[in-house]
């Protein structure tokens, strides 16, 4: 397995995709000088007898109770337990892992006040396989991600639910076979632990991470579905694209260029095409993705950027023995990457539905009705394309942005609030959503390419049909379709299509 070593602020983007995939974790050993630094910090600060939020005062709205010496160790045991309020289906257990390693990485820049310990039983429970239970709502973004890092860490002190190999086990049982004792938490560790944007940035990463495979994808449906309709390469020529400018345009259309080289099916209609200008689902393509592409790298290094950061509250400057209360909790240029996902997903698909619903028009393609070889007693294309739409029309729902939404929490203490979880949240359901579209893409592009034998496409895209033949045969006559569909959007996420297609497609870096 692949082991990714996190030092703190200096993670780059391919290694949280990594971790999101499946690697391993662990800690910059030359990270322990600081985390030890900013626990003795936090012991001087509390020395001094002064109140300062977080160690000695209540949360939130309580900021002004003063809470004694010998109840501090209470006070954080309490507002980890108070905090566990998250409710709604157990989030994936790759987007809690790669949440646990985004607080591992922010605890051990040394601004947070947590002890040595307290990193290492993280590290410990990541690198074992021991995953918090952590129900996927109830944060509203600010202050911090509260309800599920309460979750997280009510696991550290054996209380909740410990996913290991599948079965969801009492956190105490699951720390004990794994030979780990429970934490105990010290001065500020409750509120650093749960105080964060690592679940919206975690959630916000895995769609990110989705979105671009799902975008290699359409271009190599996008490019399939141009062969079915035997339509032109002319409007991917480089020239048009540097007379605009915009770089994902250009790498777009260069791809989709490169995909389509070499075609039979090309060649066989570059004299005779009787059609001037093809519709703009085919023609614009490198318009639509190559403005989807240049906005999810927009969104990636924001993430980028909160991932290496720290976002808990109070921070402590343990060279000046302080510790300065502010908002890094506040989540809102999460919520903002997270809407431009959304709309990234969702215009994919919109654009990769017309398509659809080109090759299934025999006016608009020159194919036969609904892809079929005998329209009328076989129904053919005519339904998947419907669940494109149903799906199309889901996404442009949820596309709504979430980061324009606030609701005052904590008694009007907390009464601006970034909505980035759910925001966040909605990613995958939406990158699920759009993957089933482009696997019936993938369907009837092939469908399609199949009615011009013997003529064959490129090289690349004879892979990737020889890819989708292994598991789905040539459409005859009608039979069960949903195995196909299944089977297609399974290619798809999986990334394998983009895989076979055997060339370079572009990405986020």
């Amino acid at each position: 397995m692949t082991i990714i070593t996190l030092s703190p602020g200096r993670v780059p983007l391919a290694d949280w995709r990594a971790l999101y995939r499946g690697a391993d974790a662990r800690l910059d050993p030359a990270s322990a000088p600081a985390i030890a630094a900013s626990a003795a910090a936090v012991a001087r600060i509390l020395a001094k007898g002064k109140p300062v939020y977080g160690i000695n005062t209540g949360f939130g709205k309580l900021a002004s109770v003063s809470i004694a010496a010998d109840e501090l160790e209470t006070l954080q045991r309490n507002i980890v337990l108070s905090h566990a309020a998250g409710t709604g289906a157990p989030s994936p257990v790759p987007v809690v892992r790669l949440m646990m390693a985004l607080k591992l990485a922010s605890l051990a820049q040394g601004a947070s006040g947590v002890r040595p310990d307290t990193v290492a039983l993280l590290e410990a429970m990541l690198r074992g396989g021991l995953t918090p239970v952590v129900p996927a709502q109830g944060s509203v973004g600010a202050s911090g991600d509260l309800a599920p890092l309460a979750h997280m860490t009510a696991a550290m002190i054996g209380v909740g639910t410990i996913a290991v190999d599948g079965r969801a086990v009492p956190a105490a049982d699951a720390l004990a076979g794994a030979g780990l004792a429970p934490l105990v938490l010290g001065p500020k560790e409750g509120l650093a632990l749960l105080n964060g944007t690592q679940f919206s940035t975690a959630n916000a990463l895995a769609g990110l991470f989705e979105a671009e495979r799902l975008l290699q994808a359409a271009l190599v449906t996008g490019a399939l579905a141009t062969e079915a309709a035997k339509g032109s390469d002319t409007p991917f020529d480089p020239r048009i694209h540097a007379l605009r400018g915009h770089a994902g345009q250009i790498e777009t259309a260069s791809a989709l260029r490169a995909l389509m080289a070499g075609s039979a099916i090309r060649a066989s209609h570059l004299e005779n095409d009787a059609r001037v200008q093809d519709p703009y689902c085919l023609r614009c393509q490198p318009q639509v993705m190559g403005a989807t592409l240049d906005v999810l790298r927009q969104a990636a290094a924001t993430l980028a950027t909160e991932a290496n950061g720290v976002s808990d509250n109070p921070l402590i400057f343990a060279d000046a023995d302080e510790a300065l209360s502010g908002g890094n909790f506040h989540a809102e240029p999460v919520a903002l990457a997270a809407d431009m996902i959304a709309l990234v997903l969702c215009e994919i698909g919109s654009i990769t539905e017309r398509r659809i619903a080109m090759l299934v028009d025999p006016a608009l393609s020159g194919l036969p009705a609904f892809l079929t070889p005998k329209p009328g007693l076989n129904s053919g294309f005519m339904i998947p394309q419907v669940t494109a739409a149903a799906l199309v029309s889901e996404n442009k729902q949820a596309a709504y942005p979430a980061s324009v939404d606030s609701i005052p929490t904590s008694a009007n203490q907390e009464d601006h609030v970034s909505m980035a979880a759910h925001g966040a949240r909605r990613l995958a359901p939406m990158a699920a959503n759009l993957g089933a579209i482009i696997g019936i893409e993938l369907l009837a592009a092939a469908q399609g390419c199949d009615f011009h034998a013997p003529l064959a496409s490129s090289g690349p895209l004879e892979s990737v049909r020889d890819l989708l033949r292994a598991k789905v045969p040539h459409l005859d006559d009608d039979r069960h379709f949903h195995p196909d569909i299944e089977a297609a959007a399974a290619l798809v996420r999986s990334g394998a299509v983009g895989g076979a297609a055997g060339l370079p497609l572009p990405g986020l870096a």
